[in-house]
C-alpha cells in the first residue's frame, strides 16, 4: 500500500539481546525496579477483529495465543490488591480487541466498583457497538474514572486504513463519535511511522477532532499518544547501566517500574504476570503467577524495551 511510509533500517544483530545480564559489547545490561505498582494491565485475549500491520501483539482474528481472561480470573487479582495494600491506581485492559471479550463489562465493573480509574484500549469498531448498552450503564455509575483509547494510526482516511485495512476508517470514527456524543473519557493513540514532526501531526489530529467535535486535545501527549514503531527484527542498540547518564534518562520513568500485566497464554492452567503491555509472549519474561512474586527487577533485554520505552520515550499509560 503506497500511504506507508515506514523508515527502513538494518535487521538486528542476532548476537544482541541473548545474554539478560550482559550486552553483546560486554557491558553491564540495563535493570528496571518496579518502585511501585500503579497500574495493572490484563491482556483479555490476543482474537482481534481486524489486522493491522506491524501489530507488535500479531492480534487478528486467528491468533488465540493469549486465551480470553474471566471475570472471575481478574477479580482475583483485583482482591490480591486489596489484601496487599498494594498502591494501584489503574486497571487496563488491552488485547486483541478488548470488547471481543464477553466478560470485559464485568471486569470493569469489579474495577471501578473497587475505586479504581480503568482504561480500555480499543478500535472502537464493531465489537464496542454491541457493548454499548453496557458501556452507558458503567458511565451512568462512574462517569470519567473510565476512559477510552481509541486507536486512530494517523489523521487521514488512507494512513489509517494502510494500517488497519481498507473500510475500517469509517467504523472507528463513528464509534469515536458515538464515545464523545456520550460523554465518555476519551484519548487517542496515533502512530509516528510517518513523515512528519511531532507538531504537524498534532496539528493534522487537532483539526480533524475539531471537525468531529471530539473533546481530545490533540497537544496534550498524555490523552494524544503518539507511538513509536516496534518490530523485534530491526536492529536498535541494547541498553546498558551506562545509559540512563547518557540519554539523561531515569529508569523510575520506565513502564515496567510502576506497571504489570496479567496474560493467561493458550494451554495454561493459570494467568501469568508479566513487566508490560510489550511483552506477552517471552517467557524469559515471566513474573509469577502472582503480583507478590512479580515485583522483580527486570532486564532490559528485548529490542521492545530499547526502541519503544528508553529510546522511545513512550508508555503505554500515557503517563
Amino acid at each position: 500500500m503506497p500511504e506507508r511510509e515506514f523508515a527502513r533500517q538494518p535487521s538486528l544483530d542476532p548476537i544482541k539481546f541473548r545474554d539478560p545480564d550482559v550486552t553483546a559489547e560486554g557491558e553491564r545490561r540495563a535493570v528496571v525496579a518496579l518502585t511501585r505498582l500503579k497500574t495493572l494491565w490484563f491482556n483479555t485475549g490476543s482474537l482481534c477483529n481486524i489486522t493491522c500491520h506491524n501489530c507488535y501483539m500479531d492480534s487478528n482474528p486467528t491468533n488465540d495465543r493469549l486465551m480470553y481472561l474471566t471475570a472471575a480470573e481478574v477479580d482475583a487479582y483485583l482482591g490480591e490488591i486489596e489484601r496487599e495494600g498494594l498502591p494501584v491506581e489503574e486497571i487496563a485492559f488491552t488485547g486483541g480487541e478488548p470488547f471481543m471479550n464477553r466478560e470485559l463489562p464485568a471486569m470493569l465493573a469489579a474495577s471501578l466498583d473497587r475505586g479504581y480509574r480503568a482504561l480500555v484500549l480499543t478500535n472502537a469498531m464493531k465489537p464496542l457497538h454491541h457493548k454499548r448498552p453496557q458501556l452507558l450503564e458503567l458511565f451512568r455509575r462512574h462517569g470519567s474514572r473510565l476512559t477510552l483509547r481509541v486507536s486512530m494510526d494517523h489523521h487521514t482516511r488512507g494512513k489509517h486504513e494502510a494500517i488497519r485495512g481498507a473500510g475500517t476508517w469509517e467504523p472507528m470514527l463513528e464509534g469515536l463519535k458515538w464515545l464523545a456524543e456520550n460523554g465518555f473519557s476519551l484519548a487517542v493513540a496515533g502512530r509516528t511511522c510517518w513523515h512528519e514532526s511531532d507538531e504537524e501531526a498534532r496539528r493534522g489530529y487537532a483539526a480533524l477532532f475539531a471537525d468531529h467535535a471530539i473533546p481530545v486535545d490533540a497537544g496534550d501527549a498524555s490523552v494524544l499518544v503518539l507511538f513509536p514503531e516496534m518490530d523485534a527484527d530491526l536492529d536498535v542498540p541494547e541498553i546498558t547501566v551506562k545509559c540512563w547518564d547518557i540519554l539523561g534518562v531515569m529508569p523510575e520513568t520506565m513502564m515496567c517500574a510502576t506497571s504489570r500485566m496479567v496474560v493467561k497464554r493458550k494451554g495454561a492452567d493459570r494467568p501469568m504476570v508479566v513487566p508490560c503491555t510489550l511483552l506477552p509472549y517471552d517467557a524469559d519474561f515471566d513474573l509469577g503467577n502472582d503480583l507478590a512474586s512479580s515485583s522483580k527487577v527486570v532486564k532490559l533485554n528485548h529490542p521492545h524495551c530499547a526502541r519503544f520505552c528508553v529510546l522511545g520515550g513512550a508508555s503505554c499509560t500515557g503517563d
